[in-house]
């Protein structure tokens, strides 16, 4: 006998699917910004020959990309589960945040090597220039945010495009330190250090991010659960006996599953009581699996049929 509980959801007018349009509206005009601030980076990159300028430009280009890749995904979000793909493409968010983080990475290695080069070999820079250009990617960047700031918790896709459109941000003001060191000092060097600056920047976060993403598609537990406390607690019940193939794990932000076989006394099914404890069991995970419980799904056997089950298992290992 086996008990179980699952609902499936569908956007609703005015709930999720009008919250899921709103982030990718966002992503929109995140994005229309960002596309417009890397023309004129580049442009800057040019005429300047900044390192800094050149790191921020390569840096937004990732993130444009980046937040193309998220805008995407936050409108194949809105497909509804099919019978082929029954959890529709909620994992998508999770797919593009690795994209990101991956794009960010290869970014902020690529300015550390030639940062490093250019402190050997620095090159002449024109502050003047430079700080035209430095402000205005931290004005468009500092609207992106805006834009962003209210969406960035939604889900992980989202997440990386706010910390894609920060890292910018924090780029911009790099580049506009080192154009007022330049245009005061003449210290030439203040471009590349501001260009690993900003390659500090960008490569912990994506690290962070990049291991986030992991997680969630290795099918690790979610943080917030410990599934021997969970085991543990189970077994306290009256009539559970054994708790295996306890699995938990996140399809996506905001979706985590948990499935569990229970043992319980032989008895409990001939006396009607085994839908009690079924209930039991799912008021113990609520208050042990600190996420929803939409999608758990609990088999109860009997303690015949778990022996019968390890005797064919240990026959087939033979």
């Amino acid at each position: 006998m086996s008990g179980g509980h699952s609902h499936t959801h569908a956007p609703a007018a005015g709930g999720a699917g009008s919250a899921d349009r709103g982030l990718r509206n966002r992503l929109a005009i995140a994005f229309a910004i960002t596309a417009l601030v890397v023309v004129a980076q580049a442009v800057g990159a040019l005429v300047t020959g900044s390192l800094a300028l050149l790191t921020d430009t390569a840096h937004a280009l990732a993130d444009s990309a980046g937040l193309l890749v998220a805008l995407v995904a936050a409108a194949m979000m809105l497909r509804p589960p099919s019978s082929r793909r029954t959890w529709g493409f909620a994992r998508i968010e999770v797919i593009a945040a690795l994209g990101q983080a991956c794009l960010l990475i290869v970014v902020g290695l690529y300015a550390a090597i030639e940062g490093v080069r250019r402190l050997v070999e620095p090159t002449e820079v024109p502050g003047p220039q430079l700080l035209v250009f430095g402000v205005l990617g931290l004005l468009a960047n500092l609207v992106a945010m805006a834009v962003l700031a209210s969406g960035r918790g939604a889900n992980l896709n989202m997440r990386a495009a706010f910390l894609e459109v920060v890292g910018d941000a924090l780029g911009s003001l790099g580049v506009i330190v080192a154009a007022i060191v330049i245009t005061t000092t003449g210290f030439s060097r203040a471009d590349t250090i501001a260009g690993l600056f900003i390659a500090a920047l960008i490569v912990p976060r994506a690290v962070g991010l990049l291991r986030e993403t992991t997680r969630v598609l290795m099918e690790f537990a979610p943080r917030e659960v410990d599934l021997d406390v969970v085991r543990a607690h189970v077994l306290e019940l009256d009539h559970v006996r054994e708790v295996h193939d306890l699995h938990a794990s996140m399809i996506g932000t905001g979706l985590p599953v948990i499935s569990a076989h229970v043992v319980i006394d032989d008895g409990c099914f001939e006396s009607g009581h085994a839908p009690r404890i079924l209930e039991e069991i799912r008021q113990c995970l609520r208050e042990h699996f600190p996420v929803s419980l939409d999608h758990a799904t609990i088999q109860l056997e009997t303690a015949g049929l778990r022996e019968r089950t390890c005797d064919s298992m240990e026959h087939q290992a033979h």
